[in-house]
Parts: structure tokens; C-alpha cells; sequence
């Protein structure tokens, strides 16, 4: 440890103070005393104080540039997170709210009166293409077929008889046995015994119709509805008598609801600026992905295609209504469902892309912070273009592989020196999601 040195040889020169009679005359050479002994400790104090300090810190006296090595007004890096531009396909999402929208939609009703007897499917279930609903008691209708059978056994009858009846006369017309009165008025009978056949024919089918139509079958495959009507009302050709609902007990209700939903439609509405894309590549017979998500636009519920669009622009809205068709396998899109659609109309190849959080709004304009080779960063203005999947792409202003900053924009300025804590993703799967700070789907700004 450094120790100081003192020369105190000049207090040899300093005379002695001694005592004289007469004290009062020599006050003053022993104030004079007084104070240059104070002097001497006050400049001890302060040497030795100086020394200690030096000594305490041996190793910044060597360091060059001061206290620390730093200069004065420097800051110390600023912690950030970073990405890396990069170059990748972008896919161009247009965004709208849709419904959803069975593809038929079927009341079953009775098509003849009577009890009915028995309802054969389970509510809420699929039902197939000719399964049976329900049964009309068929007993009063088996009873007109029969009636109808007899009426055409008779008719047959009489004209098997009439036509032997014309062919003897005929026989004894050629004799001139008979006038030709008789067998002109025998081959009338014969024409109307025809006719009447015909007609009791008809009235036979007929009565066979109505007796399949005491079984009520699917006339589409679908989802049946809740059951509106039990087993044991009657029921007429405009509905059944006395449903099951609590709205209405003695009105017509059908047999059964059926809403065909595999496949299901979504239908939605674009602005008028944004169908002549889409108008054209659907009219040149491309398909178009369409995806429904969640009313939280969280969740994929369902990946299918744009299948038709409407012959007129509503006049109101200035939008253009759309149809999509979904599979719709695992029954998770539902009629009048509201969703979130999103139609892909094209892909943007070598797109530049940044993580969205490293895109600021402020007096510039839109601007990104880049980090040079020397870590010191750069306010750059730049032009953004389509969001997707958490990402932003860049269309001029920005090369791949330039780094950007993603978190701590806001205690930035140019020239500052950061340091990169930890590197975000700067890339997504692709897939269409929506994004925190921007939507998920959107057209070229």
C-alpha cells in the first residue's frame, strides 16, 4: 500500500515560544503559533485522505480513459430481443364474416291423413336417404287398394264379355244375319268398357300411392332436428295435429326436420374492391381454399373451398355474396353458425417477412429498428404489405437477413449500442392464424 512522505524540516526554523512577564505583550506571536500548527494537521488530513483514496484503487489510476474506462455521457448496451429478415412464401388471406348454411334444408310433412302410429328415427341423429320416420296407420288404405283392385277385376269382366259379344256380331254381319246398327253400338261398348278400365286402373295405382304413403321416409340424407310431433296424433296433409312444442300445440307441424350438413355451405360477403380477383379465378374454374374459424378466430374448425358467387353486387352494402362448401366430417360447423372466413386468393413468392412487434407506427411513418454489424442501431422507414401467422411482410425498405429489433423499440434512438438477450422466431408455419397486434388476414397495403 502506498504510504506518504511529509518534510517537516521547516519547523526547525519556527522559534520556540517561551515565557515572559508580561504575557499580554507577546499575544500576538502566540496566535501566530496556533494558527500555523492548525494548518499543518488540516494539510495532513487532506495528504493522507488523497493517499488513501489512490491506494483503494490502484487499477482505475492505470485504466486509460478515466474513472472505469468509460467516457463520459456513454450508456451501457441496451438489452433487446432481435429477428432475422427472411425470405418466404406469403400467403394473401381476405377475411369476412360468414353463416353457416345447410346445403338443403327439408320439413317432412304427411302426404295423407291419419293416425300416426309410430316416429322411427332418434332426434339429433343422421338419418339416411330413404330411411324410415315414421308410420301412418295404413289399414283404411289397404282397404281402397283392395276396393280399387275389385273395380278394375269388374271392368275386365264386362269387357272381356263385350269384346266376345263383337266379335259374334261381326261374324253374322258378314252373313247379313244382324243390322250394322247392332254391331256399331257393340263396338261402342267395347271403346267405353276400355276407358273405364283404364280409369279404375288409375284409381288402383292411385290407391297404392297412398298407402306407401303412410311410411314416411328421408327424402335426403342429413341431421334430424328434435322431434316435433310423438306417436298417437293425428295428422293431415298440411302437418300433424297437436305437436310436441311449447309454442304451438294445435298447429301443423311437420314429421320431421332434415338439415343436410355433410357437405355443409358457408355463405359470406366481400367488398365490391376485392371480388374481381376472386370472381376471375373462380369463372377460370380455380379452386380457391376457404378456411372457417371460431367466432374467437382461434380455432380451425373446418378447411374447404369457394364453390359459387352471386349474379349481383348488393346495393346497399356494396359486398358481393359467397358460397363455400366444407366437408364438415366431424360435424363442427352448424346451420346458422356464425364464422370467421378466410379465403386465400394468391401467394406472394420471395416475400420478405419480420416478426409483426418489430413494426412501429410513429411520426416517420411505419419504421423498423436495424442492428448494423457493430450492434448499434438504425431507424429505417419501411413499407409494410400483407400480416399472417404473427408475421408482417416487408415490401420495400428491408433486405433477408438484415436483423431487426422486436422488443424494446420504445427506449431506442439512433446510434444506440444494444445487446441482443435473446433472438425471437422470425417465421411461422404458413398457416393462416390470427395475430395479436394485427389481423390474421388482410390485402396488400
Amino acid at each position: 500500500m502506498y504510504q506518504p512522505r511529509f518534510d517537516l524540516s521547516f519547523l526547525r526554523d519556527i522559534p520556540p515560544m517561551t515565557p515572559h512577564a508580561n504575557p499580554a505583550s507577546h499575544r500576538p506571536a502566540s496566535t501566530l503559533h496556533r494558527w500555523l500548527w492548525g494548518a499543518l494537521g488540516l494539510a495532513l488530513l487532506a495528504a493522507g485522505g488523497l493517499a488513501l483514496v489512490d491506494g483503494a484503487h490502484p487499477a482505475q489510476a492505470q485504466m486509460p480513459g478515466g474513472k472505469g474506462g468509460m467516457e463520459k455521457g456513454q450508456m451501457p448496451p441496451q438489452p433487446v430481443t432481435a429477428a432475422v429478415a427472411r425470405a418466404q412464401a406469403v400467403p394473401v388471406w381476405l377475411s369476412a364474416l360468414g353463416t353457416v348454411t345447410p346445403r338443403s334444408y327439408v320439413n317432412v310433412m304427411p302426404r295423407v291423413a291419419g293416425l300416426l302410429q309410430s316416429v322411427d328415427y332418434r332426434q339429433g341423429q343422421m338419418v339416411r336417404a330413404g330411411q324410415l320416420l315414421a308410420q301412418i296407420d295404413p289399414r283404411p288404405f289397404r282397404i281402397a287398394v283392395e276396393q280399387a283392385q275389385a273395380q278394375v277385376e269388374q271392368t275386365q269382366a264386362q269387357l272381356s264379355g263385350a269384346q266376345s259379344d263383337l266379335q259374334r256380331y261381326e261374324t253374322l254381319l258378314q252373313q247379313d244375319s244382324i243390322s250394322a246398327q247392332q254391331v256399331s253400338d257393340q263396338r261402342t261398348t267395347v271403346a267405353q268398357l276400355k276407358a273405364t278400365l283404364d280409369a279404375n286402373k288409375a284409381a288402383l295405382d292411385n290407391a297404392r300411392l297412398q298407402l306407401s304413403w303412410t311410411r314416411i321416409t328421408a327424402p335426403v340424407a342429413g341431421l334430424a332436428g328434435l322431434r316435433p310431433v310423438d306417436a298417437g296424433n293425428m295428422v293431415t296433409t298440411n302437418g300433424a295435429v297437436g305437436s310436441n312444442t311449447s309454442t304451438s300445440t294445435n298447429s301443423a307441424s311437420p314429421i320431421a326436420t332434415i338439415a343436410q350438413v355433410q357437405p355443409v355451405d358457408v355463405t359470406f360477403a366481400l367488398p365490391q374492391q376485392n371480388i374481381a380477383e376472386v370472381v376471375g379465378q373462380l369463372m377460370a374454374g380455380k379452386t380457391l381454399p376457404t378456411q372457417a374459424w371460431d367466432a374467437r378466430n382461434t380455432q380451425l374448425l373446418e378447411t374447404g373451398k369457394l364453390v359459387a358467387a352471386d349474379n349481383q353486387i348488393n346495393a346497399t352494402t356494396g359486398t358481393l355474396n359467397l358460397r363455400a362448401e366444407f366437408g364438415n366430417k366431424t360435424l363442427a360447423l352448424y346451420p346458422n353458425q356464425f364464422v370467421n372466413v378466410r379465403l386465400l386468393v394468391r401467394t406472394i413468392p420471395d416475400a420478405v417477412v419480420v416478426p409483426t412487434t418489430a413494426v412501429a407506427v410513429g411520426a416517420p411513418g411505419t419504421y423498423v429498428y436495424v442492428i448494423g454489424a457493430d450492434d448499434k442501431v438504425k431507424m429505417r422507414v419501411v413499407k409494410t404489405g400483407v400480416a399472417f401467422d404473427n408475421l408482417t411482410q416487408i415490401v420495400s425498405g428491408l433486405q433477408p437477413g438484415e436483423r431487426v429489433v422486436t422488443d424494446g423499440l420504445d427506449r431506442l434512438r439512433d446510434g444506440r449500442t444494444v445487446k441482443v438477450v435473446q433472438a425471437a422466431v422470425s417465421g411461422g408455419s404458413g398457416t393462416a392464424r390470427p395475430s395479436a397486434h394485427k389481423p390474421a388476414a388482410s390485402g396488400a397495403r
